[in-house]
């Protein structure tokens, strides 16, 4: 288990690498949910997402030999995006591994920063792949089963406890847990009253499968939501879930892009469905918790393109 410390020292090593993101009240959803809601905006990072953060402090603790002979990492989208862009900014040769369902932006986006990208059929051969790789010399970046990437991602909770105004409840998305657990750890220490919810999507239920077995277990992937699809938890991010989260809630992919939309009309920001899936969840929240919820929610990216979500607007039946 991390620590509020260990966020703390990955907040001074990060700080100048990654964008303090806007904290800021948003009206239309709140009047949208009917409670007061409260959006950290993590969608503004120079990579589209948090997981700048997680992969910066990683990156800037290796060693000049680490650095010499390169890294690699196994991504749906995000981490790839993020892990390019750091190494290509610290001068540190990067591979990046991702299933061929990832979506196309984020392989040219990985290329396009001088990454090699390799491609598999699925993500539990992501995985192996990226376990050879390292096991030839690359210094793995795990996207959420490492403590200086989890202490990195905590920043993100860090920074909203500093500038939200006062909170009942925050939603964080769920994939392999490195945002929640770092999040938690940070909320947990600045603001110990406020219940904490995780969200995934139907198909993507790495952790809540893992709170129901009493740690990690394999999942089937199904959901559309690449970047929220991990074959299974990590012992790390299980644990720091199981003591420092209140619940798992799990959404359809349906709910998931609708809520990119509903975010895009009321709230005015361009999303991923891992976003997306916050708002179905934020509903239950608020008819749970009734007069005097007032809710956070940290919007994790914005990588999806128009054509993306359009796509996923039809294939759903929705406007």
């Amino acid at each position: 288990m991390i620590g509020i410390s260990d966020v703390e020292a990955a907040a001074g090593l990060i700080a100048g690498h990654v964008v303090h993101t806007p904290t800021v009240p948003s009206p239309g959803l709140s009047d949208l949910l009917g409670v007061p809601v409260t959006a950290k905006l993590e969608l503004l990072q120079r990579t589209g997402s948090f997981k700048a953060r997680g992969a910066t402090a990683k990156l800037l603790s290796l060693t000049a030999a680490q650095r010499a002979a390169g890294v690699v990492a196994v991504s749906g989208g995000n981490h790839g995006i993020a892990l390019a862009m750091t190494a290509a900014g610290l001068d540190v040769k990067a591979t990046v591994v991702m299933p061929r369902s990832a979506p196309a932006h984020a392989v040219e986006i990985a290329r396009e920063a001088g990454a090699s990208v390799r491609l598999t059929d699925d993500m539990d051969g992501a995985f192996s792949l990226v376990t050879r790789l390292r096991d030839e010399g690359l210094t793995l970046v795990h996207p959420f089963d490492d403590p200086l990437v989890v202490a990195g991602q905590g920043t993100v909770g860090l920074e909203f406890a500093e500038d939200a105004g006062d909170l009942t409840d925050v939603l964080v998305s769920v994939g392999g847990g490195g945002l929640i657990a770092g999040v938690a750890v940070a909320l947990r220490a600045r603001r110990p009253g406020v219940r904490i919810w995780g969200v995934e999507t139907e198909g993507a239920e790495a952790m809540s499968a893992a709170l129901a077995a009493g740690g990690p277990v394999p999942v089937p992937l199904s959901s559309i939501v690449s970047t929220l699809s991990a074959p299974s938890a990590s012992r790390l991010t299980y644990d720091h879930v199981a003591a420092l989260v209140d619940d798992v809630l799990v959404v359809p992919d349906r709910e998931a892009v609708r809520g990119v939309l509903d975010l895009a009309e009321h709230a005015k920001l361009w999303t991923e469905p891992a976003a997306g899936a916050l708002l179905p969840a934020a509903r239950r929240i608020a008819e749970r918790g009734g007069e005097g919820t007032r809710l956070g929610l940290v919007v994790c990216g914005g990588n999806a393109t128009t054509s993306d979500v359009g796509r996923w607007a039809a294939d759903f039946g929705l406007r």
